[in-house]
């Protein structure tokens, strides 16, 4: 059984250009999200582990890399 899915809107205040993949100093770890200048943080962040978790996220929110 196959399942559709679904795309989600942009969170409000943010675009397409927003999307940030960020790395740590100390671990390497990357995570993507939408970036906030304001607050110089990622919002709505999820861990990557390779290239198909950014690719993913991308579709997860109908954007186009």
């Amino acid at each position: 059984m196959k399942t559709k899915n679904k795309t989600m809107p942009i969170p409000d205040g943010f675009t397409a250009d927003d999307i940030k993949v960020e790395s740590s100093i100390c671990t390497g770890e990357k995570t993507i999200g939408f970036y906030s200048p304001a607050d110089k943080k990622l919002h709505y962040a999820a861990l990557v582990r390779s290239n198909a978790d950014i690719e993913e996220f991308y579709r997860k929110y109908g954007v186009k890399q």
